[in-house]
């Protein structure tokens, strides 16, 4: 009778994809928040788009794919609400701590939820109702609301939780507007249509409230594109590796590094609430994710 030897846990290539895409991802929000000491944030979110849709079009010109699409109408939407999304993400990011903004971003996979149930015809789950209840109670310890709390130092605006929330919603939002069109346009597309969109939707902010970068800033403000498109294709990389399951469930150490950039680079030390806060919310997404449910790849916000 032959042994069958133990397996062997070993960590994929995929796992490292992901982790790295995580990292990526908290260093644009780390770089948006320097960027937004003096310029306006969308001023940042335009030069977000612009990076972005240079990189798409030569993406799509070099696997040869239209960048036009088939549901021009819906492809606009999803844009239009990425575009909302990125501006309340980008504001959070500069008006309040780091890995407070970064923790409440993260309720979208609780929202998606939601609305995949109202509008993909998805059955709705227990697992929702556990996450649910364990999110709200995450971030009711992040926002520390007056009616709960009283008035507590370090507390964030109502205003800037408010904003902060709408990009999550927001965020999930456009998530099920990609569901719908990955059944009839190539990926490259979908992603392309969020800067098109993007950049345009900034003009009027940017004709009021325009301030020209100085020295560094520039750098900044690419690096912000750069580290946002090398999260993408890490991402990517990673969920084409990996199982969907356990690759979107490692995208939560983007909270783990927000808490660490925020503590070292901005003096933000989380109290006892918002650990335990964050540590909820992220509990309650994870949670959602581990239904197996098709995944389709997204362009993060």
């Amino acid at each position: 009778m032959t042994q069958q030897s133990a397996p062997r846990w070993r960590l994929g290539r995929g796992v490292g994809y992901v982790l790295a895409s995580a990292f990526a991802f908290s260093v644009m929000t780390s770089l948006v928040k320097v960027a937004g000491v003096r310029l306006p944030s969308q001023e940042v979110v335009a030069a977000r788009a612009v990076v972005g849709l240079v990189l798409s079009w030569l993406l799509l010109r070099r696997v040869g794919v239209s960048p036009w699409g088939h549901q021009r109408g819906l492809l606009f939407l999803r844009g239009f609400f990425g575009y909302l999304a990125l501006s309340c993400v980008f504001h959070a990011v500069t008006s309040m701590p780091l890995a407070d903004a970064t923790v409440l971003q993260y309720l979208y996979p609780l929202f998606t939820a939601v609305l995949a149930t109202a509008f993909l015809g998805e059955r709705p789950t227990q697992r929702m109702a556990v996450a649910g209840l364990l999110s709200l109670i995450g971030v009711a310890l992040v926002a520390k609301p007056s009616f709960l709390f009283g008035s507590l130092a370090g507390a964030p605006a109502p205003s800037d939780v408010a904003i902060a929330l709408g990009g999550a919603l927001f965020t999930a939002i456009a998530y099920v507007g990609v569901k719908k069109l990955t059944a009839t346009e190539h990926p490259l597309v979908i992603v392309f249509y969020f800067p098109l969109v993007t950049l345009p939707a900034t003009f009027p902010s940017l004709m009021h409230s325009a301030v020209m970068p100085q020295g560094w800033e520039w750098v900044v403000l690419l690096a912000v594109g750069v580290a946002t498109q090398a999260g993408q294709v890490w991402l990517t990389q990673g969920i084409q590796s990996q199982s969907a399951i356990s690759a979107t469930s490692l995208t939560y150490m983007q909270v783990v590094f927000a808490t660490l950039w925020g503590a070292l680079f901005f003096g933000e030390i989380p109290d006892h609430r918002s650990l335990l806060g964050a540590l909820l919310v992220v509990a309650g997404a994870f949670y959602v994710g581990m239904e197996r449910r098709p995944v389709a790849v997204v362009d993060p916000v």
